[in-house]
């Protein structure tokens, strides 16, 4: 087959022991970024099976019907990104592993860091060092703070193991149901998203992006924090109501954020604010990358194209098409 992975910016991918499932096929890498429909149709016009590093490059309608060689896209996780209607008209089985159960130790691990971090003004001390200045300021430690979970799934269940961990007081903020399993899990809720916000002296959010979901944080629930407290956004950027956080930082309140996550990925604006200002920690979408994660992810990302390959997809998410002719 005829396989192509799309953004993997270090040509990491070839290096992985799972790579080694691909061989025997004709395998492309492409390193750099394009989102331009004509220039994507022109790279893949000849691929069969597309691989996808998370949510990286959105493939739309306008795409897939100009990709007739097209027959498999293969990913794991998620799939806003993806126009499942439209494979599904064109024949293009869809298959995406949802990892029940798995959360991302990267991502969990990154959040923690990030609060770390930003509590210690990490990054203005090492500039400061580098600098020939020595120490820049006094920062904080975590312990007997309040660290804040907004929304606990897999990935907010091990940041709220983390903060036990560091002697913090977790509590925990989500729909009911959700905050019923922390209660069963043996964490505190928060009476009301308000009374959360303003309560913590650490919050990290942990939702996936839905209708729902979309802008749950607003302004007012910022404006509930502390001057002291920290803002992390390891998720999803349209979480937060649009211009929400930079609102709230120069408000004061929060003291300080950090985010791996921007509206528009990948990020090359540098005069945006929350690279310009120096109460905010930002890093290009790390959360999910590692060496681990990566082999972890594209083991079954490849498994599923070999399973389609012996023509028995797995972990499709648009079965109406199986049998099916491609249009």
């Amino acid at each position: 087959m005829r396989i192509a992975i799309l953004d993997d910016y270090f040509d990491t991918i070839r290096g992985l022991p799972c790579f080694a499932k691909l061989a025997g096929h004709e395998v492309t890498i492409f390193q750099d970024h394009v989102q331009d429909t004509d220039e994507l149709a022109a790279r893949l016009r000849d691929v069969e099976a597309l691989v996808l590093i998370r949510e990286r490059t959105h493939i739309r309608a306008p795409l897939l019907a100009k990709l007739p060689k097209l027959r498999l896209i293969s990913q794991r996780s998620l799939f806003p990104h993806i126009d499942v209607d439209a494979c599904t008209k064109h024949g293009i089985i869809l298959s995406s592993s949802q990892h029940a159960e798995t959360p991302s130790y990267a991502a969990a691990e990154l959040t923690f860091l990030l609060a770390l971090a930003a509590a210690r003004d990490l990054p203005r001390q090492v500039s400061s060092l580098k600098a020939g200045q020595w120490q820049c300021g006094v920062g904080s430690t975590l312990r007997g703070k309040v660290y804040g979970v907004h929304g606990y799934g897999r990935i907010g269940r091990e940041v709220a193991n983390y903060a036990k961990a560091f002697g913090m007081d977790v509590v925990v903020w989500a729909r009911e149901a959700t905050r019923q399993r922390a209660n069963r899990d043996g964490w505190r809720t928060a009476t009301s998203q308000q009374s959360f916000y303003a309560e913590c002296d650490v919050i990290s959010v942990h939702m996936r992006l839905l209708d729902a979901t979309r802008h749950i944080v607003t302004q007012a629930d910022l404006a509930c924090m502390k001057h002291s407290a920290i803002f992390i956004n390891t998720a999803r950027a349209p979480l937060i109501a649009p211009g929400a956080l930079v609102n709230a930082l120069r408000a004061g309140r929060p003291g300080k954020a950090a985010v791996d996550v921007f509206e528009d990925e990948p990020m090359r604006e540098t005069d945006h604010p929350l690279l310009t200002m120096p109460n905010v920690i930002a890093t290009p979408h790390i959360g999910y990358v590692s060496l681990e994660a990566y082999e972890k992810q594209f083991s079954e990302i490849f498994d599923q194209i070999l399973a389609y390959a012996a023509g028995a997809p797995t972990n499709v998410i648009n079965p109406q098409v199986l049998g099916a002719t491609k249009s």
